[in-house]
């Protein structure tokens, strides 16, 4: 329709140079016509135009010194995209691949992903194009202090909540936490993802890859199955993606793959993830490392992957669970995961599927759950965690794991209950959309032109 495009046509000419972010609010806005269709408040209350525009746009240089004394300027970013719900909430990515774009498709991802929860956070997304890899602890530590010299202003706990993503975990988040109290002297919720010893929330770390194989159940049960049995492909291994295939194997299936930014490990028996913890979460080593001890394992160097596609979708499997990065299956990989008897696709990372491959996975009508629905466990979780802070409480492992299915349970539902009501049952991309979008646009025409 008209609206659609023309607000499309505008993003592009007055944000250029954003594919990232053009393709996020495209597969969005596409689904969206059926409401829009039918729903003249959406229109007069101009609730697209304002959606993919952020509230605020923050970006900043960050300065910082290594260990010989050299001096290196990266660019940080902080995108309060929307809080209609409650307060900003989204991670920090910290990886040389950070630009504007990317930052702008996360955070506008994590307007929908937010408002499937049912919990009262807003969208946002941050980091810098830092890479932590090979740099020391010192060197990360100034880094972060640097980051935080300028982010701290901007953030709080009924303001901007940042919490981890790709390179962030519970040091960077340490570091950042502690410049943040010496600045504001506050001790306060302003971040999640913290130390279970000052403030966390026990299961946070498994959150996501649990929460998306929770999703990927109920997917199946939905249809009279369940995981039991199936053979898994996993991308990835950081934390979606180990624990994903830790809560794989508790419901009896068999995750095979495993992947870096070096290769793809390939286990026909079945991943160690015991050992992938240890080499990822310990040693921060190369998956290639595995087969020293595993020796009928396979890996797939980076410069042997297919060229159209990525070597980790290239196995016979039941289901399939994107836990790495963006758009890391291709149109290819969809068609061969459909010819191999695949049944189930459902994404622990954001966006890890082209467009085109999601129109495949679509029109061959198998299980597949969008990152969207499918990886908000994460952030529910997080929100756990706030909840906990200004309570001052600590909830236990199975209290949080407990609410963390019930929430994934109520995504799955109202994503597949409102696909159904526009007549495209199974639809999840549709459900999860729309879902999310009548919640955020109700709140906003409810709270003006703002």
């Amino acid at each position: 329709m008209n609206y659609i495009h023309d607000t499309i046509a505008h993003l592009k000419q007055t944000s250029p140079a954003q594919c990232e972010f053009y393709q996020a609010v495209e597969e969005v806005l596409e689904s969206l016509e059926p409401i829009l269709e039918n729903s003249a408040d959406y229109q007069k209350n101009a609730i697209i135009q304002r959606l993919v525009e952020p509230e605020r746009q923050i970006m900043f240089r960050v300065p910082w010194v290594d260990d010989e004394g050299n001096i290196h300027v990266n660019k940080g970013y902080r995108i309060e995209f929307n809080s209609s719900l409650g307060p900003y909430k989204g991670g920090l990515r910290f990886h040389p691949s950070v630009n504007a774009s990317i930052i702008k498709f996360l955070g506008f991802e994590q307007i929908f992903k937010n408002a499937l929860t049912g919990l009262p956070i807003g969208g946002g997304k941050g980091g810098a194009n830092f890479d932590p890899k090979g740099r020391s602890d010192s060197e990360i530590m100034r880094f972060c202090q640097s980051f935080i010299n300028e982010l701290y202003r901007h953030i709080g706990p009924t303001t901007d909540v940042p919490a981890g993503d790709i390179g962030v975990g519970a040091r960077e988040i340490g570091y950042m936490f502690g410049q943040y109290k010496r600045l504001t002297g506050r001790y306060d919720g302003a971040f999640t993802g913290k130390s279970l010893l000052w403030g966390g929330s026990l299961a946070r770390k498994e959150a996501t890859g649990y929460g998306a194989v929770y999703f990927a159940n109920y997917m199946l049960q939905d249809n009279d199955d369940s995981l039991k049995g199936k053979r898994c492909l996993v991308s990835g291994a950081g934390n979606v993606a180990i624990y994903a295939m830790e809560k794989l194997y508790q419901l009896e299936a068999t995750p095979i793959t495993c992947s870096d930014s070096s290769g793809t490990l390939y286990h026909e028996s079945g991943i160690d993830v015991a050992l992938v913890k240890k080499l990822k979460e310990g040693a921060r080593e190369s998956l290639v490392v595995y087969l020293e001890t595993h020796s009928d394992a396979k890996y797939i160097a980076c410069a042997d992957y297919p060229s159209d596609g990525h070597a980790v979708w290239r196995f016979v499997a039941d289901a399939a669970f994107p836990c790495a990065t963006q758009n890391e299956l291709t149109e290819a990989d969809a068609r061969t995961l459909i010819s191999n008897g695949c049944i189930l696709v459902c994404e622990g990372a954001n966006m890890p599927s082209t467009k085109e491959a999601v129109d495949v996975l679509l029109a061959a009508k198998i299980a597949y759950g969008p990152g969207k629905a499918a990886n908000a466990g994460g952030v529910a979780t997080s929100q756990l965690e706030m909840a906990q802070n200004a309570s001052m409480q600590m909830w236990t492992f199975e209290e949080v794991d407990t609410k963390l299915q019930q929430i994934m349970k109520n995504i799955f539902d109202t994503a597949s209950n409102t696909a159904a009501e526009f007549d495209q049952p199974g639809n999840l991309v549709l459900g999860a959309n729309i879902a999310a979008f009548r919640r955020v646009a109700d709140a906003m025409i409810e709270q003006g032109v703002v």
